[in-house]
């Protein structure tokens, strides 16, 4: 009998390679396992779901307190898979059988192992692939595995692993995000000579990019936040690091932090509430301000005239960027002073 504890951690990956072996000596019992693995994803993507369609955050949360949820779904999914009263891991275990599959293609209704393939994003309800199902072996535990049913848990295996690592990517960018926003919350803009050289370095990268003079970035960032002062929060008070204000459109998959907006129609200006990126330090404020105006087409033009910071701002500004009429003046008035005062801190020092 195969003894694998599948479902002791949820960051164990370990025993996937066990379930594999089992494969290979054709030892029947593993179906059960890779069955209890499956239900622990289904039931993961059901508390998923679940969590999501609450009507709002609660006052207390925040992204380390989703974290540590996240963990404790996760490890609850484990928990649950296999046990009596789901049910959802027998029915697989059923279908990992050649005679289900015969007997699922004679019914004219939707195969349960169709259903699955499904929910695994292979096949389709109107040409079902039966090269590429959920089901493998299913013989008693005493019975070896026939070839056919071999071939087909190891590619079940095969989708599991898939599922697996992906599960693992996606906490380790958690994990990634948790230690950036910790790291982040250390950096105070507290100054203007704070505001410069706490974000010089980010500036200098993504003018290297764009091929914009790095101090550009800085007026801007210093015009769309108050030299750091008026940085964007959440509704829990958590700096979003949007550094230039970008709005969360339909593109956004991110965070985002809601706050009134001064918007300007013509001569006439109005306030108005607007959902803005949020992001887990001011390097990801930047990186995102490259990646939104290189990916957008009409920044093209200002792209163009990248060389020349007056040329670049102005075409951001009739491209849409901003609708205050004097958005690209304000940004140019803050770069000289800015460089005036470089400048004549040079000859100071000299």
């Amino acid at each position: 009998m195969l003894n694998v504890d599948s479902a002791a951690v949820y960051t164990d990956f370990n025993n996937l390679a066990k379930l594999k072996q089992s494969a290979r000596e054709q030892s029947p019992a593993a179906v059960k396992e890779v069955a209890k693995q499956f239900e622990s994803l289904f039931l993961s993507m059901m508390m998923k779901s679940m969590r999501e369609a609450k009507l709002a955050d609660g006052i207390l949360d925040s992204q380390q307190s989703q974290f540590y949820r996240d963990m404790y779904d996760q490890q609850m999914a484990m928990h649950l898979a296999g046990k009596p009263g789901i049910g959802f891991a027998d029915l697989i275990a059923k279908q990992l059988s050649p005679k289900a599959a015969e007997e699922d293609e004679k019914d004219p209704k939707l195969a349960t192992n169709e259903v699955l393939n499904r929910a695994a994003g292979t096949g389709s309800a109107s040409q079902p692939d039966r090269h590429q199902t959920i089901a493998g072996a299913g013989a008693s535990d005493g019975e070896p595995l026939e070839n056919s049913g071999l071939d087909s848990l190891e590619r079940s295996l095969a989708m599991l692993e898939r599922s697996q690592n992906a599960m693992a990517d996606r906490w380790q960018h958690l994990e990634d995000d948790l230690q950036a926003a910790t790291s982040a919350g250390t950096e105070t803009l507290s100054s203007k000579e704070e505001f410069i050289s706490q974000l010089r370095p980010h500036a200098l990268e993504a003018a290297q990019t764009l091929g914009v003079d790095p101090n550009l970035l800085l007026a801007q960032a210093a015009l769309e936040t108050g030299w750091g002062q008026a940085v964007i929060k959440n509704g829990h008070g958590e700096n979003s690091f949007n550094l230039f204000n970008i709005k969360a459109d339909k593109s956004w998959q991110g965070k985002q932090a809601k706050a009134l907006t001064l918007e300007f129609d013509g001569s006439s200006a109005r306030k108005e509430m607007a959902g803005f990126r949020a992001y887990g330090s001011y390097k990801q404020s930047f990186d995102d301000y490259v990646n939104f105006i290189k990916n957008n087409p009409r920044y093209s033009e200002a792209l163009k005239k990248a060389g020349n910071a007056g040329q670049y701002i102005r075409e951001l500004q009739q491209a849409g960027y901003a609708t205050d009429p004097r958005y690209a003046d304000k940004v140019m008035s803050i770069y000289h002073n800015q460089n005036a005062a470089e400048a004549a801190a040079l000859r100071d020092a000299g």
